[in-house]
């Protein structure tokens, strides 16, 4: 991934901003359970920037 991912939790708007998708498709994976793992603070969904990393690493080695 080019772009430094920053050192805090991620929102799935800043998820969405990050990898150039709709915010849709971020809810979308979470309902389909095919995207980075995210876990809730109260009713606020977040993301760790380290399980995005990996992710986006697994897809890249996927299409490898």
């Amino acid at each position: 991934m080019a772009r430094q991912l920053p050192d805090r939790y991620l929102t799935p708007i800043d998820l969405a901003d990050l990898l150039g998708v709709p915010i849709e498709t971020v809810y979308q994976w979470r309902r389909k359970r095919t995207g980075p793992r995210g876990f809730r603070v109260g009713r606020h969904l977040r993301f760790d920037p380290e399980d995005v990393r990996r992710w986006v690493e697994s897809l890249m080695e996927e299409a490898a």
